[in-house]
């Protein structure tokens, strides 16, 4: 449930860097390259490779043989 969070919370971020002109929600609210916003960084990039690695046993649909 942690690694889900912060990867919603890393997706919204992207979303709106992308859709706002490189608008920061982590930066803005933590400060632009803080250690808090760069704990913040590496905890999503963690999480996205947990995700990466372990995604498979848990996923009723990557699970199930393709029809």
């Amino acid at each position: 449930m942690v690694t889900f969070t912060l990867l919603v919370i890393g997706g919204l971020n992207w979303l709106l860097v992308g859709a706002f002109g490189g608008f920061d929600l982590v930066a803005w609210l933590l400060g632009p390259m803080s250690t808090w916003s760069i704990i913040i960084y590496i905890l999503v990039g963690v999480s996205a490779l947990v995700e990466l690695f372990t995604h498979k046993a848990g996923c009723k649909n990557c699970s199930t043989p393709a029809s």
